[in-house]
């Protein structure tokens, strides 16, 4: 237990250390040294991605999947930055030399930029008596660069250095800047005229620059700083609109921008992430779909939104799936899957980082949908498959007009069977004509169905729920209604409390004894009761002599029967399981209700539950005497149509 309590303090030291005065590349640094510190002094862990040569100073989450964007990762141990080894010694005691900018790409081992600056003539602009930072791309990033890209090369073998020194000195920046100076945001303007430098930082640690990750930072020189990135990058022209307008392929995408009023938001500062479908994304549609949502703004400016969010999220940036909010209001999941940019876990980016000067697009190969730009039926999911296969094997849809919002309440798969003569009456008080969200619902509310019929809503403490049926999670919203979730099939009653007790048999007793109490027409009449009904079998160790003396205080009776009704509707679903639920009796006192975990409660007729409980009820006779009365066996929680009514000032009062 001991030595439990020791790691999980060493993880959370592990996991807070350094977070006064330093950036969280910083903090990524300084953790891979403790998770390194067996191997000697200022030694580095660091995670490699099996079959790349991509290397990461890891968070915790990473750290303990033991893998990065779903591949798995090797540990290797490293020297950390500004250290290295000496021969016989463990780990790395000493600290590297310091040199110029120039001399430093060596010891960082970007000898191929250092080859560039030298043939390029740059060397003598950052050797002289300034201060740089070299932002310097890996000999591996040289030799990612594609055919076309490579006319760098081609320059070089006609001695034609003029493009080489600019691509150079676009990644030169007139002053020192180490990681801690790079604020997420950050622009810079670079020694080449006219261009900046657009620094990313976020909270794993990364560090971006025009979204190349820095690999290997805050190598220190007596005139600068070094810093190497695992790409090239190139001058950042336009903004985001000047990209799609530039782009034919994305001609789709910027009509629909330019229809939900969105384009020149897009042209303005910023910083943004916008993923693009392409024309063949949308060309994916049903014909003339996008030409029918351009009509509707609300729908079409909820589609464009869905694409954006108001953060620069660059590829290199993502080593998990993450879920950020939209401009729309709703989230997405942006992860990865090896090299590839998912979203919503669908590897469908095409292009990534397409920089520009107030964010960054990444090109995909499908159209994003938010719910509110779905029809209610398409909101509808895999555990509510049977109701959607029901709602369009008997065409619902047709019965639903186009122009009228709606809200759909789908049970979930496995919920009471009904037979199929019933079924289409049944699913027909699933279909409210009207939409409502959770947040407007409120005891008292009635609600009609399509069927004509209408619902009432019951707000408790942990429970919303639409006669006997409660919610579950996974409410949404579609561009004409809503869709609630509900644990049971909805079932109307058209009986008042009396009817259902009397037909079901069971319960003469009990109604004799609210006859004698001159409680009978309480049952009858309109209100809005919970009533604890005991059946006939509870009386079977109570006597005649018993039922007798029961009926021969009219007043003690009463007040016996009101402690078994409650003011208000209370269903099984609103009551709280794990407590005890304190309802206000119409005697007066509190009745404590709860539920037997080892219990099962079972359906039985149209909103009736039984809970196998037992339960002594008290009521004072006189001042010298009680009488207890031992109804043992099964409660009955009834419901019926008298309480319908008397509910119309709001929620009813809780003890």
């Amino acid at each position: 237990m001991d030595k439990l309590l020791v790691v999980n303090l060493f993880v959370l030291v592990l996991c807070s250390v350094g977070r006064v005065n330093s950036s969280a590349y910083d903090k990524i640094v300084t953790h891979s040294r403790i998770r390194a510190r067996k191997e000697g002094p200022n030694v580095c862990a660091l995670q490699q991605v099996m079959g790349s040569s991509k290397k990461y100073f890891s968070t915790c989450r990473n750290w303990h999947k033991g893998s990065i964007c779903g591949k798995k990762a090797v540990v290797l141990y490293e020297c950390c930055p500004g250290y290295m080894k000496i021969e016989g010694m463990k780990g790395c005691p000493a600290a590297a030399p310091i040199d110029d900018v120039y001399g430093t790409l060596g010891l960082v081992k970007a000898t191929v930029t250092q080859q560039y600056i030298n043939e390029s003539q740059l060397r003598g602009d950052i050797e002289g008596p300034t201060s740089v930072t070299l932002f310097a791309p890996s000999n591996d990033a040289w030799d990612l660069l594609d055919p076309v890209s490579k006319h760098i090369d081609l320059k070089l073998a006609e001695n034609e250095n003029q493009e080489l020194y600019n691509t150079l000195l676009f990644h030169t920046v007139n002053q020192r800047l180490v990681t801690k100076d790079m604020k997420n945001g950050l622009v810079v303007p670079t020694m080449s005229e006219d261009h900046n430098l657009y620094i990313n930082h976020y909270g794993n640690g990364v560090v971006t620059v025009n979204c190349a990750r820095i690999i290997y930072g805050n190598q220190v020189a007596t005139n600068g700083a070094v810093h190497v990135i695992d790409r090239v990058i190139r001058p950042v022209s336009g903004k985001i609109k000047d990209i799609l307008e530039e782009n034919e392929n994305l001609s789709s995408f910027t009509t629909a921008a330019s229809a939900a009023d969105l384009l020149d938001k897009l042209g303005e500062a910023g910083h943004y992430t916008l993923f693009v479908p392409t024309d063949e994304a949308f060309d994916k549609l049903p014909s003339g779909y996008l030409e029918r949502i351009i009509e509707n703004n609300a729908v079409i400016t909820a589609l464009v939104k869905y694409h954006l969010l108001n953060s620069v999220q660059c590829a290199e940036a993502i080593m998990a799936g993450s879920v950020y909010e939209t401009e729309e209001g709703s989230s997405i999941e942006i992860g990865c899957d090896g090299d590839f940019l998912t979203v919503n876990g669908i590897k469908m980016v095409l292009k990534k980082d397409i920089v520009t000067s107030n964010g960054v697009i990444h090109l995909i190969d499908q159209v994003l949908f938010p719910d509110s730009a779905k029809e209610i039926t398409e909101l509808m999911g895999e555990s509510q498959s049977y109701f959607r296969d029901y709602f369009s094997e008997m065409d619902f849809a047709s019965a639903m007009r186009p122009n009228l919002e709606y809200t759909l309440l789908a049970p979930l798969n496995g919920v009471s069977s009904i037979a199929k003569s019933e079924l289409k009456l049944l699913l027909e008080n699933h279909i409210l004509k009207v939409k409502v969200s959770l947040s407007e619902l409120y005891t008292g509310q009635q609600l009609e169905t399509l069927s004509g019929k209408f619902l009432r809503a019951f707000i408790y403490r942990t429970a919303v729920c639409l006669e006997n049926a409660c919610m579950v999670r996974g409410s949404k919203e579609g561009k004409n209604g809503a869709l609630h979730l509900v644990g049971s099939l909805v079932k109307t009653s058209d009986k008042t409390l009396y009817k259902v007790l009397k037909d079901e048999g069971q319960f003469k007793i009990f109604l004799s004894l609210m006859e004698t109490a001159g409680l009978y027409d309480m049952l009858k009449e309109e209100g809005a009761y919970t009533i604890f009904a005991p059946t006939d079998d509870a009386f079977k160790e109570l006597t005649s002599e018993d039922l007798t003396l029961l009926k021969s205080d009219v007043t003690a009776l009463k007040n016996i029967l009101l402690y078994h009704i409650s003011n208000g509707i209370f269903i099984s679903g609103g009551l709280e399981r794990g407590v005890t639920n304190m309802l206000k009796t119409m005697q007066g006192l509190n009745l404590p209700v709860k539920f037997d975990p080892d219990a099962e409660a079972e359906a039985h007729g149209s909103g009736t539950r039984r809970f196998n409980e037992q339960k002594v009820l008290q009521s004072r006779i006189t001042d010298k005497q009680k009488l207890t009365v031992a109804w043992r066996g099964t409660w009955k929680h009834e419901r019926g149509k008298n309480m319908e009514h008397g509910m119309k000032t709001g929620r009813q009062k809780t003890p």
